[in-house]
């Protein structure tokens, strides 16, 4: 990903991860996570609700899930409305370089070239989103470079918009499929953090993340050289069965446990707290807007699909 990225977070090691972290981190601050749930989140989930409630019936993957994030996003970056399909485009088209990498490659210069344009104007012109705030962003005397930031803006949009949508329709597949435990959560929400930790932890929207080994080691009679590339499979950890009873079963009832959906250590995902976030707030709108929401026994049943991203390609719902 780097052919397409630039020196992103994504492979640094300390200590350059740190302060490129701690830098980055000034942009997602618990008050900022407050305004964008109240200025962004809502407005768009409800927004995009608002188009097809009083239908009875939605595919919420296209009509909802798929959009929201990116919308999200886009209003994070102050990015104006005219612009978000051709910014959506590129991005998809960025990470699509394992198959396709002369179009990973002009989509890499286009959205530089985008966004380097747009840090000029925010350093001149600061607004409060979070371009401007990278661009200001400081700690003990060092700022974020040109390149560093668009690095960080090529990775955003791929790894939040697609995660998220992904992560909120793994979810709302679980319920779906399990009626009863659909209705608990309606009738409780303060299981909401519950059914989000299980349903990231029985379906992943990534199934895999690259890591190198530091040192020798031996793992389950492996012998591992140091250097070596490991592709660790999160969802393999996530149903683990000596960690996890019954890993198979999505379960609201099952005990809380540490899982590797956001993956672990120093490179733990960064947009973790957003992603829960909007996954609350588009649940949540779902429950609440769509009365007696269940899957449309005349459509085909949905399946979680995908090798390295997984979700299920349409979730064909009635209501009322």
């Amino acid at each position: 990903m780097g052919l397409v990225m630039g020196h992103s977070i994504l492979e640094m090691d300390e200590p350059e991860h740190h302060r490129y972290r701690s830098l980055i981190a000034q942009a997602f601050t618990r008050k900022a996570m407050e305004r964008w749930e109240a200025e962004l989140v809502r407005p768009i989930v409800h927004g995009l609700i608002d188009e097809f409630a009083g239908e009875g019936h939605a595919e919420l993957v296209r009509q909802l899930f798929w959009p929201f994030p990116v919308h999200v996003i886009a209003g994070m970056l102050g990015l104006p409305a005219e612009e978000l399909p051709q910014f959506h485009r590129k991005a998809v088209e960025l990470i699509s370089i394992g198959f396709d990498i002369e179009r990973g490659l002009e989509a890499s210069q286009w959205l530089y070239d985008f966004f380097a344009g747009v840090i000029a104007e925010r350093r001149q012109r600061p607004r409060g989103d979070v371009i401007s705030v990278l661009a200001e962003a400081e700690l003990e005397g060092q700022r974020l470079t040109d390149e560093e930031i668009i690095a960080f803006l090529r990775l955003l949009l791929p790894a939040g918009a697609e995660t998220t949508y992904r992560s909120s329709s793994n979810l709302m597949f679980g319920l779906l499929t399990r009626p009863e435990q659909l209705a608990a959560l309606r009738a409780d929400r303060s299981l909401m953090p519950v059914a989000i930790e299980e349903g990231l932890r029985w379906e992943p929207p990534l199934t895999g993340i690259g890591r190198t080994a530091i040192r020798d080691v031996e793992l389950e009679g492996v012998a591992i050289p140091a250097g070596s590339p490991i592709n660790v499979c999160l969802g393999g950890a996530n149903r683990d069965p000596s960690r996890w009873e019954r890993p198979d079963d999505f379960d609201l009832t099952r005990e809380p446990k540490q899982h590797l959906a956001f993956a672990f250590g120093p490179h733990m995902c960064l947009g973790m707290h957003l992603a829960r976030m909007e996954t609350t707030v588009a649940i949540n709108g779902v429950l609440d807007r769509l009365p007696n929401i269940r899957l449309d026994p005349t459509a085909p049943a949905p399946q979680v699909t995908g090798l390295t991203f997984r979700a299920p390609s349409a979730l064909r719902v009635v209501f009322g």
